[in-house]
């Protein structure tokens, strides 16, 4: 059966793509979207689907809400603002969209419900993730001790002062809320998955990985790292990475996050569930910057390792993917990572990208949020 679908923050990177996959689907696709100059530079609607009908608003103007809601039976919650830096000096802001915002979205869905309520969460509400110790004790509350010196280790330690490995992070991991933008993503999540059954709507989160692949805002310093690697290189900039470069991630490719949301929207058993969406595959964050500049012919331009903290960030957290997998079905398709990184780089090749990292990080440094 075709159904109406609400996306909001639709004319975004994951959002472009999934509403290009729900029409595919037969579906009918309503984006509300407020056309931020930060993500979408001069692109405007270029590139979206004719098909799609779009309302140009603000998440938090809740006329505008209540019009995009009319005749809707499933919503898709992607507005927010992203950037784990900048959510510690736009604190206000931060908390304004991503919370307040969804707080009108349920404020208008209350009169106007709808069957189902996917919202778009992230990884960083685990902070760091989930460690073994030496003696094979797992550790869900792993902290990093300030590194004052060149032989303290990046990683976290345990009691006795021995760095701890990463190991995949399970859904049930405690959360420890490491940034503002954190705590708004996990404030998004737990008002989807309140209020939505209090009106007998079904509610699901999505906690997603770094997120990559064609159509990300290449001008935004706070968008994917794969992204701002991209515009670095693009513009002959050697990519700049903080701490020493070893921290692990999983990168899991946008056309696989669309897919999850479409399980998510329709599966059964996504209904009051919270689920992990990544690739299962984790690499440093030095090797993939490596392996992109190859990818775009700039294999000399080797990253600038800063030796730096940044405050909000995490260590490691990579993604225990058994859950989505088990509940929804979800099984990523799109595992070539260097195929991946060549169609990346071929779709930069063709776009114009400005380079804004070290305007962002003057901001963080003027703040005194990178040591």
């Amino acid at each position: 059966m075709a159904d109406t679908v609400l996306i909001t923050g639709g004319a975004g990177f994951i959002g472009r793509h999934l509403a290009h996959a729900l029409l595919s689907a037969g579906h009918k696709v309503r984006i509300l979207d407020s056309f931020i100059d930060q993500v979408h530079g001069d692109r405007g609607t270029d590139g979206l689907d004719a098909d799609a009908e779009i309302i140009r608003g603000d998440v938090r103007d809740g006329e505008r809400v209540a019009a995009a809601l009319r005749g809707v039976d499933k919503v898709v919650h992607l507005a927010a603002e992203v950037g784990v830096g900048q959510s510690m000096y736009e604190v206000d802001h931060y908390v304004s969209v991503n919370d307040h915002g969804t707080a009108v979205l349920f404020q208008q869905l209350i009169k106007q419900p709808v069957r189902r309520v996917v919202v778009a969460s992230s990884m960083s509400v685990y902070g760091e993730g989930l460690y073994r110790t030496v003696d094979g004790k797992l550790v869900e509350d792993a902290q990093r001790v300030p590194r004052r010196a060149g032989d303290i280790s990046w990683d976290p330690i345990d009691g006795e002062g021995r760095p701890m490995s990463p190991v995949p992070t399970p859904e049930t991991k405690r959360q420890n809320l490491a940034s503002v933008y954190a705590i708004t993503k996990y404030v998004q999540e737990r008002l989807t998955l309140t209020v939505a059954p209090a009106y007998g709507m079904e509610g699901a989160a999505l906690r997603l990985w770094n997120v990559y692949g064609p159509g990300q805002a290449l001008s935004n310093p706070y968008t994917g790292v794969l992204a701002i690697f991209a515009a670095r290189l693009h513009n002959r900039q050697p990519p700049m990475i903080f701490e020493d470069g070893q921290q692990r991630r999983d990168f899991v490719h946008v056309e696989d996050v669309a897919r999850a949301f479409r399980l998510a929207l329709d599966h059964p058993n996504a209904a009051g569930g919270v689920f992990n969406i990544a690739s299962g595959v984790d690499r440093s964050v030095t090797e993939v910057a490596s392996d992109l500049a190859e990818a775009m012919g700039h294999a000399g331009l080797r990253p600038e390792v800063t030796q730096q903290a940044r405050a909000g960030d995490i260590r490691h957290n990579i993604a225990d993917i058994g859950l989505a997998r088990t509940r929804l079905g979800y099984a990523p398709q799109r595992l070539d990572f260097r195929s991946d990184l060549a169609e990346l780089a071929e779709w930069v090749g063709r776009q114009a990208a400005q380079d804004r990292v070290q305007d962002a990080r003057r901001e963080l440094e003027l703040r005194g949020l990178v040591a």
